[in-house]
């Protein structure tokens, strides 16, 4: 039944048309610095807390699946898709385990996983809505999410097999999938609009790629066919959500030239199909990924990586949409969305495109998500959650109290809870994204301190670390401990905003060092090589595209991979946001504080204060009073750890 042994975060060993293959889950452990912290607290506090919440009465996931079946009294409570964010909880646990090996872990997901098989129907459906309410036919309204459900359960229980070797979840899953297969294979028109929130597409591909199954890849490929192909009209299945660009059943991917609808959908829908394309290597799929990689990144992406500019509003093609993509360059601050799951997908899109193309653009943008807009919707503690991250806040502009996932402050628990297991998986499988193996050698795609034992491609064993304080420090210090004798490359990537990096090989220069390019060095390696590189990490204005009328004539400030912001906790009492510039003659200078969030680099800098106070919507204006004012910017996603306040992203700037 077993394809083969291959552990990867997603298995792409055997992929033909994969530049860069995936080392296996548990191979690199991040060792000190940011992203060992921050994996230390996942393991620590994230996903201890965040279970405590899913096992019990607040986040009732497993009380639903224990009511399913039949082991409690009870109704199904959480939305329709609750199933799959407790997957999504299971698969970070997973991460954790396959490097901490605490037996602890798998004890207890030995105990839930029996308790998903008993809720299980025979013929092989799962999602605890249906099952618990008789009144819900399985598969008569899409907006039951079943599918998100199916794709989250198959991805997690892919990943807990290939930490563990078990197949008890594995079992499961063949037997969910299989259902599908029969229900969806050949298509119905009852049934051709479901597959529309499809992280099936992914959980199929990677079961294809774990037991050999072509049927499983085949229906992924349907998924995506189907889009695209019926007339756009509402039905009995589409009845209470949204239809056309909303769920990109508009315009079939292969000829789509813009990213539309829902964020989380579209950018799910597209690492699919990105993953398919690895399996089948048609043309048509990657020529459209291009374009929409494109468009997100080139036209309606944030400055941190963040993705779907609005709560609610229409598509190009006039379509109603939630939670998503609207025109291009249309970047509003105050009301941006940027839902957490969808900067989380924005990085999940960019690492398979990272592994498809080679192309070192696609490791930038993970690495902006996960070191601004993803780390956003966390607190500093790990136990509060942002549902939407917006690039300013201004006191008294947003009604919360009638918007129905938007809030003043984090929360100890989101109701619609998609996001928090979603980052919180991704901290925890973070160090599978740092490397990847080359047709003959080993490419870094992100930066800290880590050690890593694996085997290239040829089998041959490798061990090295990683020695950096990165992001606060450019410098990175890689150190052979054990290679084979034959010649072999190493790619090392370097970020586009990294202009005059250096890199050397035991004290000597490397050439053809780019900035937005892997830079490959390819040599007999030896125990005890160091290589050494040195990016640039002075503070650095950034404005946006001139047709961004809401950040015209304004700045942030980037340093490295770091968006920057300024907290009116860190201004003079009562000082609005609004009245703060800043000036471009002032030194932008880092300051690392250790007892601040944990130990971040804040920018120390002067501002100006306006102090004279517009009164009315129009006003006349001569030269405004300005004071100057020493103060801090901090890191983005940090923000809001202190109590309720303003933030802005962008200030005018005032060239000097």
């Amino acid at each position: 039944m077993i394809k083969d042994n291959a552990k990867g975060i997603i298995n792409n060993t055997n992929s033909p048309n994969v530049k860069l293959k995936s080392i296996d889950i548990g191979d690199c452990q991040w060792t000190e610095g940011f992203w060992s912290e921050k994996w230390k607290q996942a393991e620590e506090t994230m996903v201890p807390y965040m279970g405590s919440l899913l096992k019990g009465d607040t986040g009732h996931g497993l009380n639903n699946f224990k009511i399913a079946a039949g082991l409690k009294d009870g109704e199904h409570k959480g939305w329709w898709w609750h199933d799959g964010d407790f997957y999504k909880w299971m698969e970070a646990s997973m991460y954790i385990y396959a490097v901490n090996k605490d037996e602890k872990i798998i004890q207890e997901m030995d105990e839930i996983i029996d308790i998903i098989g008993q809720a299980q129907l025979e013929n092989g459906y799962l999602s605890t809505p249906s099952i618990i309410d008789k009144n819900i036919k399985p598969f008569s309204n899409r907006r039951y999410h079943e599918l998100y459900n199916s794709g989250h359960l198959l991805t997690s229980a892919c990943i807990h097999h290939r930490v563990t070797g078990k197949t008890n979840f594995l079992d499961i899953a063949i037997k969910h999938a299989d259902y599908l297969y029969d229900l969806f294979v050949p298509i119905t028109p009852e049934l051709q609009r479901f597959g529309f929130n499809q992280t099936q597409i992914m959980g199929l591909v990677e079961l294809y790629r774990t037991v050999g199954d072509k049927r499983y890849l085949e229906l992924a490929e349907q998924f995506i066919n189907l889009r695209g192909s019926f007339d756009i009209v509402e039905d009995s299945t589409t009845e209470g959500y949204p239809i056309g660009d909303m769920v990109q059943e508009r315009v079939p991917l292969r000829e789509e030239t813009e990213a539309v609808g829902h964020a989380v959908l579209a950018l799910y829908y597209y690492a699919g199909a990105a993953d398919v394309y690895a399996e089948t290597g048609e043309k048509a799929l990657i020529d459209a990924l291009n374009r929409l990689w494109d468009n997100v990144t080139n036209k309606k992406m944030y400055l941190t990586g963040a993705v779907g500019q609005t709560h609610y509003g229409r598509s190009s093609r006039l379509d109603k949409i939630e939670e998503g993509f609207i025109d291009e360059y249309m970047m509003p601050n105050m009301t941006a969305y940027n839902e957490t799951c969808a900067n989380i997908c924005n990085s999940m899109f960019n690492y398979r495109m990272l592994t498809l193309t080679g192309d070192s653009k696609h490791g930038d943008v993970m690495e902006l998500v996960l070191h601004n807009s993803g780390l956003s919707g966390i607190g500093v503690g790990g136990k509060d959650y942002y549902y939407s991250n917006p690039l300013r806040k201004i006191d008294g502009a947003l009604d919360y109290e009638n918007m129905n996932v938007e809030f003043p402050e984090r929360q100890p628990y989101l109701e619609c809870f998609c996001c928090p297991p979603n980052l919180v998986r991704t901290i925890a499988k973070s160090p599978a994204w740092a490397y990847s193996k080359t047709g003959n050698g080993l490419a870094i795609n992100l930066y800290g301190g880590n050690k890593l034992e694996t085997t290239l491609i040829d089998g041959s064993s490798i061990k090295l670390s990683q020695k950096s304080n990165y992001p606060w420090d450019g410098a990175v210090e890689i150190i052979i401990h054990e290679s084979k004798s034959e010649p072999f490359e190493m790619l090392l990537r370097i970020p586009a905003w990294a202009k005059g990096s250096t890199v050397k090989v035991n004290g000597q220069s490397i050439e053809n060092v780019s900035p937005g390019s892997f830079v490959t060095i390819e040599r007999q390696w030896s125990a005890g090589d160091i290589v050494s590189l040195n990016m640039p990490m002075e503070p650095k204005f950034i404005e946006g595209h001139r047709r961004i009328e809401e950040v015209r004539n304004q700045v942030a400030v980037k340093r490295g991979p770091v968006v920057y912001t300024l907290e009116t906790a860190d201004l003079p009492k009562n000082t609005a946001i609004t009245d703060v510039y800043i000036a471009s003659s002032k030194e932008l200078k880092p300051v690392h504080k250790a007892d601040l969030f944990g130990g971040v680099t804040t920018i120390e800098t002067d501002f100006l204060i306006r102090k004279d106070k517009a009164k009315g919507m129009y006003n006349e204006v001569s030269k405004p009073e300005m004071e100057t004012y020493q103060t801090q910017l901090i890191p983005y996603y940090t923000w809001s750890n202190r109590g309720q306040g303003e933030m802005t992203v962008f200030l005018p700037i005032i060239w000097e």
